[in-house]
C-alpha cells in the first residue's frame, strides 16, 4: 500500500506563495501519475494539477494555471506544487494522490491519498 502525507501548508496573504510537498513510500513512486486536488467547504474536491510518472506531461486547472507549478523528484519520492500568487479562492484543504494509471483528472482514479494540508489564503 502508498501512503502520501503532505506537508507545507499554512496562513498567507493574498499576493503570497506556499510550497506544498508530498511525500511517498516505498521505492515504486516512480510508476504513479501524481495528482494535487483542493476541496473547500461545501464544495466538490478539484484537480488542480497533476504530473505522469516521469513529469513529461503535466495538467494545471485554468483556475490555476500560470499561478501554480507541479514537479517532482523520484530520487526523493516526493511530489511538490509551488502556489504562487496565492488568492482567497485558493483556501481550501489540498489533498496529495496517486494512480496507477494515465495522467487522469478525476478523483475517482486515484486510489491512494494523503491526510490532507490546510492552505488559507487571507485577504
Amino acid at each position: 500500500q502508498v501512503q502520501l502525507v503532505e506537508s507545507g501548508g499554512g496562513l498567507v496573504q493574498a499576493g503570497g506563495s506556499l510550497r506544498l510537498s508530498c511525500a511517498a513510500s516505498g521505492r515504486t513512486f516512480s510508476s504513479y501519475t501524481m495528482g494535487w486536488f483542493r476541496q473547500a467547504p461545501g464544495e466538490e474536491r478539484e484537480c488542480v494539477s497533476a504530473i505522469s510518472s516521469i513529469g513529461g506531461r503535466t495538467y494545471y486547472a485554468d483556475s490555476v494555471k500560470g499561478r501554480f507549478t507541479i514537479s517532482r523528484d523520484n530520487a526523493k519520492n516526493t511530489v511538490y506544487l509551488q502556489m504562487n500568487s496565492l488568492k482567497p479562492e485558493d483556501t481550501a484543504v489540498y489533498y496529495c494522490a496517486a494512480s496507477s494509471n494515465w495522467i487522469r483528472t478525476g478523483s475517482q482514479y486515484y486510489p491512494y491519498w494523503g491526510q490532507g494540508t490546510q492552505v488559507t489564503v487571507s485577504s
